[in-house]
Parts: C-alpha cells; sequence; structure tokens
C-alpha cells in the first residue's frame, strides 16, 4: 500500500473522530485548548492503537485463511464502511451529552467508539500482508489533527457536517475494500 492509500484509509477512519469532534464543539461554551488536546490526543491515540490490535490478531490467523483473504478483507472494509455510510443517515438527531466531552468516561466511551473500525483495518491489512507501524502512525496522527479541526469547525459551522463527512468516510472505506478485492483477483 502506498502514501496515498495509507493517507485515503487514514482519512477515511478519521472521518468518524471528526464528526464527533464536530458535535463536542457545538456543546462546549467556551471551548479550552486544554479540550481541543485531550480529544485530539485520544482520539489519535485509539486510532493508531487500535489497528495494531486488529493486525495483531490477524497476524496469528494468517496462515488458516490466506487462500481467500482478499474476500476477508473487503468483506470487512465494506461492512464497517457500509455500518459508517448507513449510520450517518439513521441517526435521529444524536447530540452529546452538555457534560464535558473530553473527560472522564466520556472521553473514553468516544474515544473507542470511534476507534472500533480501525481494529477491523488493522485485521485486513495483516490479512493482506502489510505491515502495520506507518499507517498505525499516519492513522494516529491524521485522526488527531482531524479531531481539532473538528472541534474548532463545531463552534462555527454547526450540525450538518456530521452526517457528510461520516457518509464519505464510509464510501471511502468501501471503495479502498473493492481496490484490494480486484488487485487480488487482477493480480
Amino acid at each position: 500500500m502506498g502514501w496515498i492509500g495509507i493517507l485515503a484509509l487514514a482519512a477515511a477512519l478519521a472521518m468518524d473522530a471528526f464528526a464527533v469532534a464536530v458535535a463536542s464543539g457545538l456543546v462546549l461554551n467556551p471551548m479550552r485548548r486544554r479540550q481541543v488536546f485531550r480529544l485530539s490526543f485520544h482520539f489519535g491515540l485509539f486510532q493508531a492503537l487500535m489497528p495494531v490490535l486488529g493486525w495483531a490478531a490477524g497476524s496469528t490467523i494468517y496462515r488458516f485463511i490466506a487462500a481467500f483473504d482478499h474476500w476477508v478483507a473487503f468483506g470487512l472494509l465494506a461492512f464497517v464502511g457500509g455500518m459508517m455510510f448507513l449510520g450517518a443517515f439513521h441517526r435521529s438527531g444524536e447530540k452529546l451529552e452538555r457534560r464535558d466531552p473530553t473527560r472522564g468516561w466520556n472521553l473514553v466511551i468516544l474515544s473507542v467508539a470511534t476507534s472500533i473500525d480501525a481494529l477491523a483495518v488493522g485485521l485486513s491489512l495483516a490479512l493482506i500482508g502489510i505491515p502495520i507501524l506507518v499507517p498505525a502512525l499516519v492513522i494516529g496522527v491524521l485522526t488527531a489533527a482531524f479531531t481539532g479541526a473538528g472541534m474548532l469547525l463545531g463552534r462555527r459551522i454547526g450540525t450538518l457536517w456530521g452526517k457528510r463527512v461520516e457518509a464519505v468516510g464510509g464510501l471511502i472505506l468501501i471503495a479502498i475494500g473493492i481496490r484490494i478485492l480486484v488487485e487480488h483477483l487482477a493480480g
């Protein structure tokens, strides 16, 4: 996987975090730098660690599924991307509580919830034999940057963007899954 593929994957995974960050920016009044740092750091950290965990699990089972690994990778990415895409249109106006989402259990729950898809992506990368260190670092850094930007934008643009960016993120994951499948079947 080249740099463009890694950046596209990282951007797609960062969309959930971006959407949550926009919503967080809407509820934090006033919003402090420390809150932006906390949410950005934790989202980036969790997004970097989850693909490593998925990759480790994928590496241990690879020899059992090598013959159909491309189908598994496609299926996982299509499932996660499809859930992100559908979720962008089927949520009924969810809003974060008025409590600070950058503290305590709210922070932990949001960090885990926005990084679950990265676990499946890490498993997918292991199944197709891609080393995880560089993608995990890029995913973490880009997610942290998207989170900070999302919080700042949340103060300015309103709630409409959250659903749109999550839908785009889902479509990007599905496209990456299709590309993996086509490359394997054609090559």
